[in-house]
């Protein structure tokens, strides 16, 4: 039986990127889609390709109404809401601190963590309702560690990151699961700063990003997207409140072959034998 078979999902940034990888892979193991993205054309041409799985709904994940209308319309047309995957976002306000404008840093906290917010509050009313159900927060291994993406952006995936977990605390008595999935180096329109331009741009990402982490290869948007689905399915069902790097061993050390030449010739470790 498909992993998500009879379940209904909603999914921003759904229309490119990790979110349509993650919108194809919860239709193919029988979900019911809302897409919710900005980008109309593209949306609804994804919605017309897989038909009665899908829908599409347009969403600036920063307008509370139009988060609701999508949540509503999920409901409406398929009777509940079993998994929302809060995964639209892009890059945020780039520069030193001191260069920074207040008006774009406030634009990048409502994009990636009021958007992320309000789709758990139209969520949770219907999940812990139904006794059921999964909440999926799209943080970032920039919310884990410094150094790997602008101030604004890494301190609002930290706020995704540990909202999720409070938010679990709270719905967990409910049956609802809250968790936040941290991508790595994943070669996406965003990544490449190509949304709403071709994907062939994105493969210019792809050389850099295999050579950041251990396994050597690029983050690709169904690295995610497979995570998204086991998080959405029963499988993880005693899984709640957790950040889950998906990111090839990037965040867990340096590369072997990176580290300081004494430690490659002194392996493998050799046994100090007292004479």
């Amino acid at each position: 039986m498909a992993e998500l078979n009879g379940k209904v999902a909603l999914i921003t940034g759904g229309a490119s990127g990790i979110g349509e990888r993650s919108v194809r892979l919860f239709v193919e193991e029988g979900a019911r889609v809302v897409i919710a993205d900005m980008q109309v054309a593209r949306g609804q041409a994804l919605a017309d390709e897989l038909g009665e799985s899908a829908i599409f709904a347009k969403v600036e994940v920063r307008q509370e109404e139009e988060i609701k209308a999508a949540v509503e319309l999920a409901v409406s047309t398929w009777g509940t809401l079993d998994c929302i995957f809060n995964n639209a976002g892009f890059g945020g306000v780039l520069g030193p601190v001191e260069d920074t404008p207040v008006d774009e840093f406030d634009m990048t906290f409502a994009v990636l963590v009021r958007g992320v917010f309000l789709g758990m509050k139209y969520a949770a009313p219907i999940m812990k309702k139904q006794g059921a159900g999964s909440i999926i927060n799209t943080g970032s291994i920039a919310g884990l560690q410094a150094g790997y993406s602008p101030h604004a952006y890494a301190g609002a995936k930290a706020a995704v990151i540990h909202m999720s977990k409070s938010v679990a605390m709270e719905l967990g008595e409910h049956n609802v699961r809250v968790n936040a999935i941290c991508p790595g180096l994943i070669a996406t329109p965003l990544s490449a700063n190509t949304v709403g331009k071709s994907d062939e741009l994105v493969d210019r990402v792809k050389t850099s990003f295999s050579k950041s982490q251990a396994i050597p290869r690029s983050g690709i948007p169904d690295d995610i997207a497979q995570m998204a689905c086991w998080l959405a399915s029963d499988r993880s069902s005693f899984v709640t409140g957790q950040a889950m790097a998906v990111d090839g061993g990037l965040t867990t050390g340096m590369k072997w072959a990176k580290q300081p030449e004494f430690q490659k010739q002194y392996h493998p470790i050799k046994v100090y034998r007292p004479e």
